[in-house]
């Protein structure tokens, strides 16, 4: 992965301000993931989360925490899609090392940590994310590398 894909997270604009709803994208490859995941984040403050705000108010009055979950909402949903709606894998990163590199794979010191989740109810796998939302957002966190291995895993490779 370049620098600008390592670097990549997911990161919202000022909570409570007029653009609290929306991610912060760089220049780059990068731009197009969160833009998907923008899409599912509006689709979830406006259609799904429960407030007392109306219309477009629902999107600016938002706080850290709502970020936070809408964010795990958007991700959540996008994994369940790609796991035709029966599953969903996360993929997060630990400090063991689960494979040794081959003559055929250089190795990269993030793939070769990468642990999966699997769940079999989207609402276990949003309160996962929600749970874990920090590696998703966390700065040298690779949160969009993480969900582009979650999205390939709960796709499935055969797929």
């Amino acid at each position: 992965f370049s620098r600008d894909w390592a670097q990549a997270r997911f990161r919202f604009r000022e909570p409570h301000s007029n653009l609290a709803y929306a991610l912060e994208a760089d220049k780059g490859g990068t731009r197009a993931i969160l833009m998907a995941v923008q899409g599912n984040i509006i689709k979830y403050l406006l259609f799904v989360r429960n407030t007392e705000y109306t219309h477009l108010e629902r999107l600016c009055k938002i706080s850290q925490k709502e970020q936070g979950e809408a964010l795990a909402a958007a991700l959540a949903d996008s994994l369940w899609a790609a796991g035709e709606g029966r599953e969903a894998t996360i993929c997060l990163i630990s400090a063991a090392t689960h494979f040794n590199p081959t003559t055929d794979y250089k190795a990269d010191n993030f793939t070769e940590r990468i642990q999966l989740f699997n769940f079999f109810e989207k609402a276990a796998a949003q309160k996962f994310i929600f749970d874990h939302i920090n590696c998703f957002k966390s700065e040298g966190g690779k949160g969009l590398i993480l969900f582009l291995y979650s999205l390939l895993f709960s796709r499935t490779l055969e797929r």
